[in-house]
This record gives structure tokens, sequence and C-alpha cells, in this order.
């Protein structure tokens, strides 16, 4: 069977909303504007809440931490969960049962319930609980230019940093052009190897090569011809 004829799939999200709004039931309108355009988005503001003092008993290691962590995840009501075996700390962002949006929700009580049949037990003192805007802390980070998540590289301050990007991006940029250089003269070499593909010949430009690149290329073509000839190493 062509299953171009079947049209687009469509996700459990946009068929739950689209059930909803046939059956008039929807009432979570939240957007936001980007580049001029109103967009829905599936969550707005939702909750995180950071446990802290958690026993190193009950999390045991960093295996047990690691599993704890994969399960968190596996309910559809939690979008982040982090479980931080040194410092004892567990961080979930959850989508709560009085948000307005279509998701799956589940409760703090849902939460600590889930925890202490994992073997973790949590002190409702050391329990902080906070709101989480989704499309500026989650969607954005995520999906937005990289740009964002930019940090100097290790050993380096933010301001060595910046005194050393531009030449930095020189240098990336000169790197990537002789990288393209490389490749079409591999092109080329290729397409003499097999003229009956008539692939034809890509227009390489020509290196440039420094007045000490061509004093160190000249002496290398010097000893390079030296090498053909035989030497006689006497006293």
């Amino acid at each position: 069977m062509d299953r171009r004829d079947l049209g687009p799939t469509e996700t459990a999200y946009q068929r739950d909303l689209k059930l909803q709004q046939e059956q008039g039931e929807i009432d979570y309108d939240d957007k936001i504007m980007e580049n001029g355009k109103l967009f829905r988005v599936p969550y707005k503001v939702i909750k995180q809440v950071v446990f802290t003092n958690v026993r190193k008993d009950e999390l045991v290691d960093l295996e047990h931490a690691a599993r704890l962590q994969y399960r968190l995840l596996l309910n559809d009501a939690i979008l982040k969960a982090k479980v931080e075996f040194a410092k004892l700390t567990i961080t979930i962002v959850y989508n709560p049962q009085d948000s307005g949006n279509l998701k799956e929700k589940i409760s703090i009580e849902g939460i600590v319930d889930f925890l202490a049949g994992e073997g973790v037990h949590i002190d409702p003192k050391s329990m902080e609980i906070s709101d989480y805007d989704y499309y500026k802390n989650m969607y954005t980070y995520q999906f937005d230019p990289a740009e964002i998540r930019e940090h100097p590289p290790y050993t380096y301050t933010t301001e060595e940093w910046k005194k050393m990007r531009p030449k930095w991006d020189r240098q990336v940029i000169i790197g990537e052009k002789a990288k393209l250089v490389k490749f079409h003269e591999w092109q080329n070499s290729y397409a003499e190897a097999h003229p009956e593909l008539n692939l034809g010949k890509i227009p390489v430009p020509e290196k440039k090569v420094s007045f000490l690149g061509k004093i160190l290329g000249g002496n290398k073509k010097k000893a390079k011809n030296q090498e053909k000839g035989f030497w006689f190493h006497g006293v």
C-alpha cells in the first residue's frame, strides 16, 4: 500500500486537541509571540520542585540515582528530572494538577508517593516549589540558537574569551575554506580517475602562500630533489 495516500500523520497531542476543539471542551488558550506571529504552546507556567537533604543511604549509589532519574522521566507529567547523588538533591519540573493545559498532570503528593515507592522518603521541610516558565526556561533553551548556551573554554574567563573570540572566528573561517578547497581537490582527482562519469572539473582557488612559506617550501623542494641522489658521508 502506498502510504503517501494516507496524508501526514498526527501526534497524540494534535489528535486530542482536535477532538476537544470539536467537542467544545477546550479552554486552554496560552499563546506566545515569536517573530510577530502567535504560536500556541503545550505548556506555559508549570512547576519546579527541589528536594534537598535526601538521605544518602536511600539514594544508595550513583547507579541507583541514575535509575531513579530514568523512572521519573518515564512519567509523562514530568518534563525534566535531575537526581544529583553528590549533592543529595532531586530537581523535578512537572505539570501540576491545577494547570489549564491538556497534557498529563501530577500532584506534588503523587511525586512524593512515587519517590517513597522507590525507597526515597522526602522531608516536607526540605521541599521548595516554584513557578517554571516552560517557554523561557525550556522551549527557548532547546530550540533557539546555541549562542544562549555559550560559555568560555575550560581554564579561560569570560573576559579572556571575549578578547580571543574574534581571532578564533577568523581561524575557524580559514579552516572551513581550507577544508572546502581540499574537498574540491579530491573531487577533481576522482573525476580524473573516472572519466567515464563525465563529472567535470571544479575550479579550485590557488592557495595563498606567505613569504616565509615560499622560503620553507623552496627548501623542502630542494631537499626532496636531493633525496633522489646518492650521498656519501665520508670523513
